[in-house]
């Protein structure tokens, strides 16, 4: 039995924990906050984050909490004009095969949870932040900053963006600022006028800006996200700021956009941050998963369905685990490497070519949207949303920009 050490208690530390439990590994958990739980608002799961839910043991527990989206739709937030929507229903599920949805974090964290608590062979330790490895030919152990020591068979790295871990595996120092401030809010949904509760994922894009909106917890409440690319250089996490500061940061928002922004309270604020790709995320008995292998921005809605992958395919490539397991860590590197970086830079490359640009570029990009059929998004889209076992890159479809996101 391969006992395996998780830095990180997070989303993909939890799916690696249980995918691994599955095949009979022991499992050790190191968390550094004093408990297991997860912050933040809300968070978009693709089909092919349900094919690895599913796969995880979990997919019937968090489809219990999601809410299950009608259709994307892309907005022109100065004009209120919408440029295209991709439906999510109908031939969008019989083609990938499971549906998109969106959830609170938490109300994916949960079940994660729960199936660790309940499976045999993980153990969860909160209050131990590892900072950093030693290893022989034989173990690796993880050091934390309480003094402890835990020593296994293989250490995965699932601490984040600003994973120690891979600060000592890869040594490229902090992540990269992105200049984008995200301001975040979630309100009670009867609070939200009849007329503006739409079951989609809406997005209304402005000049280096732009503004989402959904429903979350069971459609109880109402996720605000609104991001401004203001050159900001600081990365802040979750900082109170003041309403008025909000409202003030998005003075060209149309009516209707502008109604929904005025209805957040208790606003949030984050910094975004994302890394190039790498190539390489193993050194021995460790490897990265997640954050800390392919920290990404938020722009295609994809961070935690990479983790959730990240954690099906790492577990099946430790089945069995024995004395192979440092090459079965480099072939988990390999089988995922190309397809995390691709949407790594698609997630850079859909910020900057279509949520934020302005004038001509609008209107050329609002002409590009227009023009897809639904069946032309779906293409789009196949390699991401249809994967099944998340080991292949993007295939041909219709370019929505230039480098190759696709």
């Amino acid at each position: 039995m391969t006992h395996v050490l998780v830095a990180g208690g997070g989303i993909g530390g939890l799916a690696t924990a249980l995918s691994l439990a599955a095949r009979g590994h022991r499992v050790t958990v190191l968390e550094r906050r004093p408990a297991f739980a997860e912050l933040g608002a809300g968070i978009q799961l693709g089909p092919n984050a349900f094919h690895a839910l599913d796969r995880l043991g979990v997919g019937r527990a968090v489809r219990d909490r999601a809410v299950f989206i009608d259709e994307l739709s892309f907005m022109d937030a100065t004009s209120g004009e919408r440029i295209a929507r991709m439906p999510l229903t109908g031939a969008y599920r019989e083609r990938f095969g499971n549906p998109y949805a969106v959830v609170h974090r938490g109300d994916l964290y949960q079940p994660l949870l729960d199936a660790c608590r309940a499976a045999d062979g993980v153990t969860l330790r909160a209050g131990h932040a590892v900072i950093r490895y030693e290893q022989t030919a034989d173990e690796v152990t993880a050091l934390t900053d309480t003094g402890q020591r835990f020593t296994g068979d293989v250490l995965i790295g699932a601490d984040g963006i600003r994973s120690a871990v891979r600060r000592q595996l890869i040594a490229d120092g902090d992540p990269r600022v992105s200049g984008h401030t995200i301001y975040r809010s979630v309100i009670p949904m009867e609070k939200v006028p009849a007329e503006l509760r739409w079951n989609s994922v809406t997005l209304w894009a402005g000049p280096k800006w732009h503004f989402v909106h959904y429903a979350i917890g069971g459609g109880e409440f109402l996720n605000l996200a609104a991001t401004r690319d203001n050159g900001a250089r600081e990365a802040l996490v979750g900082l109170p700021v003041d309403r008025d500061h909000v409202l003030g940061a998005f003075p060209e928002l149309g009516d209707v956009a502008r109604r929904l922004l005025e209805l957040g309270e208790e606003w949030k604020t984050w910094v975004l941050c994302d890394r190039d790709p790498v190539a390489g995320w193993t050194d021995g008995r460790v490897a990265l998963m997640g954050d800390a292998a392919h920290p990404m921005l938020q722009y295609a809605a994809q961070g935690a369905c990479m983790a959730l992958e990240d954690a099906v395919v790492l577990g099946e490539a430790l089945d069995p685990g024995g004395p192979e397991v440092v090459r079965r860590l480099e072939r988990y590197n390999e089988q995922r490497r190309d397809r995390t970086a691709k949407t790594q830079l698609v997630a850079q490359e859909m910020g900057r070519k279509l949520y934020h640009v302005a004038g001509e570029e609008a209107a050329a990009r609002n002409r590009m949207l227009a023009g897809y059929s639904a069946d032309d998004l779906y293409d789009t889209v196949a390699w991401l949303h249809g994967s099944r076992d998340f080991t292949d890159g993007p295939a041909a479809g219709p370019e929505l920009a230039e480098g190759g996101v696709r």
